[in-house]
């Protein structure tokens, strides 16, 4: 099993997504708030080693760079774009039910912050393949969750 993480950076919140590249599957993803990140990056090594890490150069990417734990590998790639890919993609991902089937594509508002979604487009672009996510959209894990 190898796994790859992903960060979409950001300065109050990001997204990560943790994938297994054997299986083109997503194992997690999460929208954390800045302070969680280290955290959640630790607790997904602990688990089991991570080949590498890419991230987008985005904002404050320049900050998670110096913050990054020193044996990791990361990956910089161009992450212009990647809002409008992210929205898209968690249609194909979660394909929209009821009424919001009915509404085209462009008018789509996901249900949730995009930034782990925008994580997975980021990290799809730089290995240049597709992965599935069998679980539920990602959850929020910041001050606005209960």
């Amino acid at each position: 099993m190898t796994r790859i993480a992903a960060l979409d950076p950001g300065r109050s919140k990001c997204g990560l997504v943790l994938v297994d590249t054997d299986l083109e599957v997503v194992l997690e993803g999460q929208v954390v708030q800045t302070g969680s990140v280290l955290e959640t990056l630790e607790q997904w090594r602990s688990q089991a080693p991570l080949a590498r890490m890419v991230m987008g150069n985005g904002t404050a990417s320049e900050h998670w760079r110096e913050q990054l734990p020193a044996d990791l590998q990361v990956t910089i790639v161009d992450e212009r774009g990647t809002t409008l890919l992210a929205r898209s993609r968690y249609w194909e991902l979660w394909p929209p039910r009821g009424w919001r089937r009915l509404l085209p594509e462009g008018l789509r508002i996901p249900p949730c912050d995009l930034d782990a979604v925008a994580a997975l487009v980021t990290l799809e672009s730089a290995l240049n393949c597709r992965f599935q996510w069998p679980a539920p959209a990602p959850h929020i894990r910041t001050w606005l969750s209960p």
